[in-house]
């Protein structure tokens, strides 16, 4: 299987750098190819722009019509997009390693799903969901988030559990462009496990991933 790993941390000696390591380790070792986009690492912009096209349509700029525009021809986009759109297309599995920031994910990576996956190209008019584009593609969140445990339930502090956390994320971004999304891996208190907290969380996440394949967990499945 090809598996595209899209990072997103600045910090390579951080908890979610030695999730994305462990990631390449685990799925290498059985005999997938893994490719990884590491965003801060290559400079990846967040920010959606008019240079982000070769040519545009001309009159009134309408981002996501100008994507459309450029799919047509022969994906007339920026080299650094050109570059992401092509891992995705040829992997059959995308992992998404980062941490949660304010119940979502880093500007960097909010960024590459909008300049990535773009109209014409993941999804378009009457292509979403069980017809989007990337259909047959799978997609997984692996997130790190600071807090407790405790917070992360629908009577916790954050009123909500991770799953109900990253659901715009799972279905109105993974989903929504027809990827099968396997249940996120979630490792909570991160700050304050402590060594042998974090070494238990990343023995879990190594399980899920040396069972992705033959044991899936299906939070959606098309």
């Amino acid at each position: 299987m090809n598996v595209h790993i899209v990072y997103a941390h600045h910090e390579p000696t951080s908890f979610t750098s030695a999730m994305k390591n462990l990631a390449v380790q685990v799925l290498s070792s059985q005999g997938h190819i893994v490719s990884v986009s590491d965003l801060w690492g290559q400079g990846f912009s967040a920010t959606a722009q008019k240079w982000d096209f070769i040519t545009t349509s001309g009159g009134h700029f309408n981002y996501m019509l100008e994507q459309k525009h450029a799919a047509k021809l022969d994906l007339a986009f920026s080299p650094d997009i050109i570059a992401e759109i092509q891992k995705v297309k040829e992997s059959e599995l995308v992992l998404l390693v980062s941490p949660i920031w304010w119940f979502s994910v880093p500007a960097i990576l909010k960024g590459w799903f909008d300049r990535v996956l773009a109209m014409g190209v993941a999804w378009d008019s009457g292509k979403i969901y069980e017809k989007g584009s990337f259909r047959g593609k799978q997609a997984m969140l692996i997130m790190a988030a600071g807090g407790p445990a405790e917070y992360y339930q629908e009577n916790g502090r954050h009123k909500a559990t991770p799953v109900q956390i990253l659901h715009p994320i799972n279905h109105g971004t993974l989903a929504f462009c027809g990827f099968d999304v396997h249940e996120p891996y979630v490792a909570l208190n991160v700050l304050g496990a402590g060594n042998d907290g974090r070494a238990q969380m990343l023995k879990d996440l190594q399980y899920r991933l040396e069972n992705l394949t033959k044991s899936p967990n299906w939070l959606v499945k098309y």
